[in-house]
């Protein structure tokens, strides 16, 4: 099998091609890609209900707005919490540990963007969390699945930011990630909602 290079930590923007409409202006953060296949959440999918409502020891921690999101059509019953811990990653020491551990409850998965246990006591993470969102469920793929959707052109592949988990404005990311591109990906920005209007 060839090697799969990995789009862990980057972000899955939907082409205005992609028919799906569960990926509709999607913006979906890749938390696992590997030749097993992929795992990611859509960042700018709110549901009405409050973080209170299903995790209430978590709501305090939740940014703006504290509510669940839907992070994608698979498994709607389970949660997920994504948070950024400000600051740089411990640099390696030899022989693979970290220098500075990470906070206990949170998997860094790329840069400062990790995954919540939540299961754990809120408390172990409320000085670390920059910041934390709550998914109901999760877009996965199967091996090789991803990458035939990326040839198929249905997705950009850009770098996240860790804004990005934590945006305050999501109905806006799709554009907002799109017009921050460097190249002709910025003009994408533009395209309309519904292109028979034009």
């Amino acid at each position: 099998m060839t090697e799969v290079s990995s789009l862990t930590g980057r972000l899955l923007v939907a082409t205005p091609a992609l028919a799906d409409p569960n990926f509709d202006r999607a913006v979906v953060l890749v938390l696992d890609h590997d030749e097993e296949g992929s795992l990611g959440v859509v960042l700018n999918r709110p549901t009405p209900v409050g973080v209170g409502d299903v995790l209430e020891p978590w709501a305090p921690l939740a940014g703006e707005p504290g509510v669940v999101f839907q992070g994608g059509p698979v498994s709607l019953d389970s949660a997920l919490g994504v948070a950024v811990v400000p600051g740089e990653p411990p640099p390696d020491r030899p022989g693979g540990s970290a220098g500075r551990a990470d906070p206990v409850g949170w998997r860094r998965v790329h840069g400062a963007i990790g995954l919540v246990d939540l299961e754990a006591p809120p408390e172990l993470l409320r000085t670390a969390l920059g910041s934390l969102r709550i998914f109901a469920g999760y877009a996965g793929w199967g091996p090789g699945q991803l990458e035939d959707e990326l040839v198929e052109g249905a997705w950009y592949v850009v770098e996240s930011e860790p804004g990005d988990v934590s945006s305050p404005d999501p109905a806006h990311l799709w554009r907002a990630v799109l017009r921050r591109q460097r190249n002709e990906l910025a003009m994408v920005a533009t395209y309309p909602d519904d292109p028979s209007l034009n």
